[in-house]
């Protein structure tokens, strides 16, 4: 025999939350979008330099293909530059710049802004490159 108490039925299982509807996800998910953006400057980079390669994609003719990767640089530098901007913000609430190594999550972050920059850039080389290929021959 133990001595160990039997669990009573009623406090097995937890209450669940309550699940937020689907408008409510979006809503939240427009809101930090939105928060992301507006507070930081980088973004006016980014979108610049995604409206010059998207009047670019558009003069020299850029296929749908081509304009898939196109759009998809573009989605992977603002995704990173949205986690950058999610990490600095955490970093500033939690003053973890004062504690050792605490500069390093956001020169990271950034790294990986840059990283993710530098790939696309590439990436939209190639492309334009081939395009110009085609249009020379």
């Amino acid at each position: 025999m133990s001595d160990a108490p039997e669990p009573s039925d009623d406090s097995a299982t937890p209450a669940s939350p309550r699940r937020r509807s689907w408008p409510a996800k979006f809503q939240d998910a427009f809101r930090g979008l939105k928060l992301g953006v507006r507070g930081h400057s980088s973004f006016f980079v980014h979108f610049f330099v995604a409206t010059v390669v998207l009047a670019a994609a558009a003069t020299f003719g850029i296929d749908w293909v081509g304009w898939c990767i196109l759009f998809g640089c573009i989605t992977a530098v603002i995704v990173a530059e949205l986690f950058n901007s999610a990490i600095e913000v955490l970093c500033r609430v939690l003053e973890i710049e004062r504690l050792p190594n605490g500069k390093a999550p956001l020169d990271i972050a950034a790294g990986a802004v840059l990283a993710t920059s530098i790939g696309a850039s590439i990436i939209g080389a190639v492309v334009f490159a081939v395009r110009l290929v085609e249009m020379s021959r």
